[in-house]
């Protein structure tokens, strides 16, 4: 008889809602799942790094309301876990800081369920240094004091006099609900009214909101304040206006739309992340192999036989070498043959691989090789390296000099749907190729003037601004150069 696999559950933190927060096991763990269930606070980031093959369990609560009771969370667990399955049990922030692991890992300890605890970088913590507020500082806060916010008036779970009569910073977690409570028992206990206090919404996200008063007027600044938020007490707070350094971003709650391929989305999003955005994903193109490799083998074989080699994008460069090593051979298989990069960014996937080029045009265009190159062609054999869509000028040029080009595919450009509907109250559209735009313009429909109306439009370089043209939009910002990096620093400096 097989032995049944034994489970285990995880009791792991999420973070506070950036999910760079995410710790290293954290990520490793949620990514080899069998089974994952979630509280509503965790970020939608986070979740998708979630298997396709593991089964995702919303269990999420927030204040005044419970999808799952926490007796049924328990029995899930438990039933999971003697499933044989691997178990991880998502909380936003930390485990044992508010979020009910401590619980959790008592019935998985009774039932004999193996379970592993995973902490989390929690809003107590992360939240008021997001906002600019150190919970401890040499000069102000010598402890700090976490504390729940949802005891009320007649609550015995909170000393309310030994609280007020302690230094430092008192943090209160989910607190908004009771925050005219809190404030009025701190300042009936002895506390100042000019006591600094500030509640932070949405910590740690391009949504974040800070609301500075005293517990004397917090309650009422704070009216309607969206949750999940935090309030932190003490002196403390008014070091936020010398440290306040995340909403002092560039982009910070400009709300930016990358139209790139989802494979080579990640680097744009992280540089605009960086800089203080919220992007939204809009990939309007897959990048996928071609129809056929035979132009791309033919060339491999004979590589020998050419004088230039000419990339004209990223993806050429790692679709040709992604063939090359499935051929067992790699860049010393160039040989003497010249390179040619169109593009800092291709220049540089061909560093990564070994090559160094030997020519890069100042512009990212094609056709601003051809002053660079022979204007007698003939004897020269070259292999122009593309994906199946592209332009014939550099092709007919060549040849019309007497030189011998072969186009060879090596990947092709697929037109993905996308739902318009997503993009709301944006403010940057970004552009990163000629295709991107079309796309844009197709799946947009009689929509896209509209949402493309109140936003700035920012595009990598001059082929792809000309197709901004062409569909009546002039580009309010262009990269010096074709790079995502210099598309980001064209798009910081305009705002």
């Amino acid at each position: 008889m097989a032995r049944q696999p034994i489970g285990k559950v995880f009791l792991v933190g999420a973070g506070p809602g950036d999910p760079y927060l995410l710790t290293l096991r954290a990520a490793e763990l949620i990514e080899s799942a069998d089974v994952v269930a979630t509280d509503a606070l965790v970020s939608p980031d986070v979740l998708s790094r979630v298997p396709r093959s593991a089964e995702l369990i919303f269990v999420g609560k927030r204040a005044g309301a419970h999808a799952v009771p926490q007796e049924e969370i328990h029995r899930l667990l438990i039933q999971k876990a003697r499933e044989g399955k691997r178990v991880v049990r998502l909380k936003g922030g930390d485990p044992f800081v508010f979020g009910r692991g401590g619980e959790e890992a008592e019935e998985l300890a009774a039932a004999g369920v193996e379970f592993e605890i995973v902490p989390g970088v929690s809003s107590a913590i992360g939240g008021p240094a997001y906002a600019g507020i150190p919970v401890t500082h040499r000069a102000h806060a010598a402890t700090v004091t976490l504390v729940t916010g949802h005891e009320g008036d007649d609550s015995a779970g909170v000393d309310w006099a030994a609280l007020a009569r302690l230094r430092g910073t008192k943090v209160f977690m989910m607190g908004t609900a009771n925050l005219a409570v809190i404030a009025k028992n701190l300042r009936q206990n002895g506390m100042r009214d000019a006591e600094p206090v500030a509640v932070i919404s949405k910590a740690t996200t391009p949504e974040q909101q800070v609301i500075r008063g005293t517990l004397a007027d917090i309650a009422d600044r704070a009216q309607g304040v969206a949750t999940p938020a935090l309030v932190v007490v003490g002196a403390v707070v008014q070091l936020r206006d010398a440290i306040n350094w995340f909403e002092s971003k560039p982009l910070f709650g400009k709300r930016v739309v990358v139209t790139r391929a989802r494979e080579q989305a990640s680097g744009l999003r992280r540089l605009l992340e960086e800089a203080g955005a919220q992007v939204i994903e809009f990939p309007l193109i897959e990048i996928a192999p071609p129809d056929s490799y035979e132009s791309l083998d033919r060339l491999i074989d004979v590589l020998d036989d050419y004088q230039w080699l000419i990339f004209t994008s990223t993806n050429g460069v790692r679709s040709f070498f992604d063939r090359l090593r499935f051929h067992g051979k790699d860049a010393r298989a160039l040989g003497l043959v010249m390179v040619a990069a169109v593009g800092e960014s291709t220049a540089d996937e061909l560093r990564a691989s070994g090559i160094e080029p030997d020519l890069v045009p100042p512009k990212f265009q094609s056709a601003a090789l051809l002053p660079l190159l022979e204007g007698d062609q003939r004897g020269i054999r070259t292999a122009i390296v593309r994906g199946a869509e592209g332009g014939e000028e550099l092709i007919e040029e060549l040849r019309r000099r007497g030189g011998e080009v072969d186009l060879v595919v090596a990947y092709q450009t697929r037109r993905l749907a996308a739902d318009p509907a997503i993009l709301q109250d944006i403010d940057i559209v970004t552009f990163t190729s000629a295709s991107t735009v079309d796309n844009f313009y197709a799946a947009a429909a009689d929509r896209a003037a509209s949402i493309l109306q109140d936003a700035r439009v920012a595009s990598i370089g001059p082929m792809t601004s000309d197709a901004l043209r062409k569909h009546g939009r002039e580009p309010n910002v262009e990269a010096s150069s074709a790079s995502i990096e210099s598309l980001r620093d064209a798009i910081v400096e305009a705002f």
